[in-house]
């Protein structure tokens, strides 16, 4: 159950096909695309991504209004480095119904290498074998390597093509708000370019810019047959190499392209080009048997610090390590990027960072790569200074308002009430902190950013709420959208309110002996107490029954059976004003609040809660699985928590949404994770040592993961018979299992 696996030419899984084939290594995606390219007519959305590299465009409003979003911003399709042409006795071969014989691709997640062996017919008889290895360097941010081999079994001419291509453009989408972009034909630059040749190595390099969001890139191209000769030729968007030969019947031939990638800041091309080519030039003199060895040592680091094991359902262990997997590859790991809501694995949601990343696809980082999840804070904390921008723009004399929708830290979402209305993704942010920090026990990073996001984030907080005499003097919190966006513009989203709280007692706990170095006064902590101690939850009067806000309840009911299967999701096909004055969820709003905050609640509320909002939520997002599923674990309900936990975990292999052709779904993916350690392994890392508290679902026969805790890596394995815990690696330890300390 290691790798995933397409045969045959089928139009209607290509596009699919090409975002679940997409290798990357958290700067550079290359979308599973065939790099002869396809025949007329076959679908195809052929894309080359770089993490944080976008342009911005002015959005135009039919009316606006004061401190709406200004530009959008949008991940672009660059310099297009996977190409390469093929012809056979002079005709272009494609991949498509009519020229190709068989094809078979399988990815490796072990490896990280994508294999493909597609057999072409040969014009005037015979056949023509290609197969392909490809990867995305983990080792060598930016550096993507392709390795063909040729073999025919009749004599044959054969033109061999490897170029670069900066005539590229984004995708138009003008009917779905998750995918489109206002950007409009050409975006980047005509390329300056660079040409080497060495020793029987062509390379070329592009360097292009982008107009308003003031960047540029360089992309450099290496390749070689060994004992062949190229011409080298150059157009005005495209350059590259052609290799002319005879192949005799049952000769091959092999091809080596490397590429290279840069980005940064326009005025610095020259460094950029430098800097892909010599990583190119090393590259290929390493040879791709050596990076695929790097390759695979850097996955075998990764896998040995998850763990995973599942007995009982080989297609949920697959779905799992596919996820896991991609999860791993998305990842920015610089400091100045995070992970987008598609990964680098398409234009969806173009490109922007969300709170996907803190809620959902952090807590898998905390507890298996620390490192990353640090760099994926620290990009946090490098966008502080825009955060407390925008809250002046919203009106706020302190405190730092944290976007919903960005790349570069300004606010990017242009509706804004399911965008900057959603003021909880301050508090995610703060609860990621407190969560990295008790994971890996990384009080420098509290010190020098942690801190004084905190400290940002609450002083925000106090100033939105207020204390509400209707309410005997609770702190309110009014005029904000929760994680379900359903239900915008609500009075006391419970997970706002609860969220804030929580961060607030926490930014407390830690300025208190910072008040100094952070600027605090003493006022403010005792405020944010006060505030923390006083927040106001919707309850109803007669049962245990939270409400998600306080008109909730009030909402006329939608029973879900009576809207047509085809007209979900219904953002797509109700107009806001018709969902919003229902009683429906989109996605696991109270209930993620109950994961996230469990002391907050007792266990029947969260069974009340789980009941009620179960049959009003569609599930429209594809991070609303996961959090069912964890909830139903914590609260015996295991029939749904594998429902569930097997529906996060296959949503895009079986692409149950209908979209991963537009890219895989990130926080689903990590959120399947969530479903197996935190639901079904109870891991609880808001606690003063590392807790668990297993159970296993009929479903399966066992399980196992690992996790890491301030320096110790711990391995839990649950069957029949029970759950046993292993220090793996780190220092001794006490853990919390199932209400007891055991030492390892």
């Amino acid at each position: 159950m290691w790798t995933w696996r397409a045969e045959g030419v089928d139009p209607q899984t290509a596009k699919r096909e090409e975002s679940l084939f997409t290798l990357a290594d958290g700067m550079l995606g290359w979308r599973g695309n065939y790099e002869e390219g396809v025949a007329a007519g076959y679908p195809t959305i052929h894309g080359c991504y770089l993490n944080g590299f976008f342009e911005q465009e002015r959005i135009r409003y039919g009316e606006i209004a004061y401190g709406y979003a200004e530009n959008s911003q949008t991940m672009l399709n660059v310099t297009d480095g996977q190409t390469i042409g093929l012809a056979c006795n002079g005709k272009a071969l494609r991949v498509g119904p009519e020229d190709v014989i068989q094809n078979e691709r399988e990815l490796d997640l072990r490896t990280g290498i994508l294999n493909r062996k597609t057999v072409y017919r040969i014009p005037g008889g015979g056949q023509l074998t290609l197969r392909s290895q490809r990867l995305v360097s983990f080792r060598r941010p930016g550096v993507a390597a392709i390795r063909w081999t040729l073999t025919a079994d009749k004599a044959c001419d054969l033109e061999i093509t490897p170029l670069i291509n900066g005539d590229v453009t984004n995708r138009i989408v003008t009917d779905d708000p998750r995918v489109g972009s206002g950007l409009q034909g050409r975006v980047l630059s005509r390329p300056e370019q660079w040409m080497t040749d060495d020793e029987g190595r062509p390379g070329w390099t592009f360097a292009q810019t982008t107009e308003k969001s003031g960047l540029g890139l360089a992309c450099s191209m290496f390749c070689c047959i060994p004992g062949q000769e190229a011409a080298i030729w150059y157009q005005e968007w495209q350059a590259g190499a052609t290799y002319e030969l005879a192949l005799a019947p049952g000769q091959t031939v092999e091809l080596t392209k490397i590429c290279a990638y840069a980005w940064g800041k326009k005025d610095k091309l020259q460094e950029y080009a430098d800097q892909t080519e010599k990583a190119a030039d090393e590259a290929l003199t390493a040879g791709f048997d050596a990076l695929a060895d790097e390759q695979k040592a850097d996955l075998d680091a990764f896998w040995d610090s998850v763990g995973l094991e599942i007995e009982g359902d080989d297609a949920l262990l697959l779905g799992m390590r596919f996820n896991l997997f991609h999860l791993f590859q998305a990842a920015g790991r610089d400091g100045r990027t995070n992970v987008c809501a598609k990964g680098l694995t398409g234009e969806g949601y173009e490109g922007h960072y969300f709170w996907d990343t803190e809620t959902y696809m952090l807590p898998f980082f905390d507890s298996t790569q620390p490192a990353i999840a640090r760099k994926l804070l620290e990009y946090r904390y490098s966008i502080l200074p825009l955060a407390r921008q925008r809250a002046r723009e919203m009106g706020h004399a302190v405190g730092a308002l944290y976007p919903w929708r960005t790349i570069d830290g300004h606010e990017a979402s242009a509706y804004y009430p399911a965008g900057t209305a959603q003021v909880h993704i301050n508090a995610d942010i703060a609860m990621a902190v407190r969560r990295y920090v008790n994971c890996s026990g990384d009080k420098d990073f509290l010190r020098q950013m942690g801190a004084e996001m905190l400290v940002e984030i609450s002083r925000l907080y106090y100033d939105l709420g207020f204390y509400d005499a209707s309410k005997n003097g609770a702190f309110c919190i009014c005029g904000v959208t929760g994680p379900d966006e359903y239900n915008a513009l609500v009075d006391n989203n419970t997970y706002t309110n609860l969220m804030a709280a929580e961060t607030m007692l926490y930014a407390a706990e830690v300025a208190e002996p910072l008040m100094e170095q952070l600027g605090v006064r003493p006022e403010e902590i005792r405020n944010w107490r006060d505030a923390a101690g006083k927040i106001y939850i919707p309850r109803d009067e007669k049962s245990a029954l939270i409400w998600q806000d306080d008109a909730f309840a009030s909402r006329v009911p939608w029973p879900l059976d009576s809207i047509p299967k085809e007209n979900f999701p219904l953002l797509l096909h109700y107009h806001p004003l018709v969902i919003y004055r229902h009683q429906v969820c989109k996605q696991a709003d109270l209930v993620m609040a109950m994961l996230l905050l469990p002391h907050r609640f007792t266990e029947e509320e969260k069974r009340v809660a789980f009941d009620y909002y179960d049959k009003v939520t569609t599930h429209d997002s594809s991070l609303s699985h996961a959090a069912f599923s964890a909830l139903a674990s914590r609260i015996g309900r295991m029939d749904k928590a594998y429902a569930y936990f097997r529906d996060s975990a296959v949503l895009d292999l079986e692409d149950t949404h209908g979209n991963t052709a537009d890219g895989l779904h990130m926080a689903n993916m990590a959120g399947s994770w969530f479903c197996l350690v935190n639901g079904f392994g109870g891991l609880d890392t808001d606690a003063s040592m590392l807790s668990l508290d297993p159970v296993l679902p009929e479903q399966l026969v066992s399980y196992a993961f690992r996790v890491n805790w301030q320096g110790t890596c711990v391995e839990v394995r649950v069957n029949r018979e029970g759950a046993s815990y292993r220090r793996v690696s780190g220092p001794e330890i006490t853990i919390m299992a199932s209400g007891k300390e055991i030492k390892l």
